[in-house]
């Protein structure tokens, strides 16, 4: 039976009633709801302020937390102000780039990781439901993931960047690894999304199997810029040519003035652009003249046979004498080559130390010139196409006539 406050009950023995004593009472108040609530009030009034309960959290594990935040991040401030600054004004008077790239290393993932990492501990030192741990647990790697692929793509923009120089030439090799770099980065940011989601918890092996089965797809429907795009990386790291070579193609000619991912453009002679694709150019047989470091030049010429041999033996000094005269010429031989059916024939060999073609026309113009001076000086004749024809009007005449042409 319930009793109340004001109550009282009938003894069973004495049949009187009887009030109930202040114990009762107390049991009494004690076990009802009231009596919970006003326990339960004075709990929270007895109990230490840190100790009492918000979100789930006690405020001391709260203080905690926000301490381990703002501690590391002024921590992480000092030394980003202090040790990196200075770093960072010492990279500056050096003249390497490895310093420079550990400072932006250093400016654009390593300090953000660390922020990251401390929020982190000081998020997780609390008790957390389920869902805001599954939600803080996708944020991190999601973060953590962008970090390390961004950390991977400025490396290899790096090292590109400071293998290829920084010369007026090496420029022109930086603007082609773009299109490098640029499927490069496609490529890993891919890898990285695959592996976020399979760390997220999700099967992909479906999506590996899609992605393999399109690329197989793509590759037979697009061989021919596929091919294109592969000779690009062959261009790029072979270098049979370069932007600027002078270069000659089966039966075209001209100066490179632009290599992509799928066509090359060659500025002709003609002043027309022409246009090749990169799998045409690797297939095809390459006359590079801008590596020539010097120009072999081989030329003859033909005297009459009637021209004396101490002459003929003068020849081939007269003709090194002028060649050893020339500058940016270096002679090798000078030869009487051959007697030919209507002339003494004469092999001349020298160099030409630039790979300018005007330069070497300018240097064979004036030998030539020399040599014709020379050879009218000394009254040396150059030899004609001619035959001698004998015409004898009898079987006894004594002087035929002589007839040549």
């Amino acid at each position: 039976m319930a009793v109340g406050i004001n109550s009282s009950y009938i003894n069973r023995d004495t049949k009187k009633k009887v009030r109930p004593r202040p114990v009762t009472l107390g049991l009494c108040l004690f076990y009802s709801p009231y009596g919970m609530v006003f326990l339960v009030a004075v709990q929270k009034i007895n109990m230490p302020w840190w100790e009492r309960i918000i979100g789930g959290n006690t405020l001391l594990n709260w203080f905690v937390a926000i301490g381990i935040i703002v501690v590391s991040w002024a921590l992480i401030r000092i030394g980003r102000v202090v040790l990196l600054k200075r770093f960072k004004t010492y990279s500056a008077r050096t003249r390497t780039t490895l310093d420079d790239f550990i400072v932006h290393i250093c400016e654009g993932a390593l300090v953000p990781a660390l922020y990251l990492g401390s929020l982190y501990a000081g998020i997780t030192y609390l008790t957390l439901s389920p869902k805001v741990n599954k939600v803080l647990h996708v944020v991190v790697l999601v973060v953590i993931t962008f970090i390390i692929i961004k950390t991977i793509t400025s490396a290899l923009n790096y090292l590109i960047n400071n293998a290829l120089g920084n010369d007026a030439e090496d420029l022109e090799k930086k603007k082609q690894a773009r299109g490098i770099l640029l499927i490069v980065n496609i490529v890993l940011w891919i890898i990285g999304l695959v592996f976020l989601i399979n760390n997220l918890g999700y099967n992909i092996t479906s999506v590996v199997t899609g992605l393999g089965i399109g690329g197989v797809a793509i590759a037979l429907a697009s061989q021919a810029i596929l091919g294109d795009l592969f000779n690009h990386f062959v261009i790029f790291f072979d270098k049979p040519f370069e932007v600027g070579d002078f270069i000659i193609v089966d039966d075209k000619m001209g100066s490179i003035e632009y290599i992509g991912v799928k066509s090359t453009r060659i500025r002709t002679l003609s002043g027309e652009q022409l246009i090749c694709s990169n799998t045409n150019l690797v297939n095809a047989r390459i006359h590079n003249y801008k590596r020539m470091d010097t120009r072999r030049v081989v030329f003859t010429f033909n005297l009459v046979y009637n021209t004396p041999p101490e002459k003929v033996a003068k020849v081939p000094g007269l003709v090194k004498e002028i060649i050893q005269v020339q500058e940016t010429t270096r002679f090798d031989r000078a030869h009487f080559s051959a007697f030919g059916q209507f002339s003494l024939a004469f092999e001349v060999v020298y160099y030409v130390l630039s790979a300018d073609y005007n330069l070497y026309m300018d240097r064979q113009q004036a030998i030539y010139l020399a040599i014709l001076h020379a050879f009218k000086r000394e009254n040396i004749s150059f030899a004609l196409p001619t035959q001698t024809l004998l015409f004898n009007n009898g079987p006894f005449t004594a002087n035929p006539e002589v007839k040549t042409s």
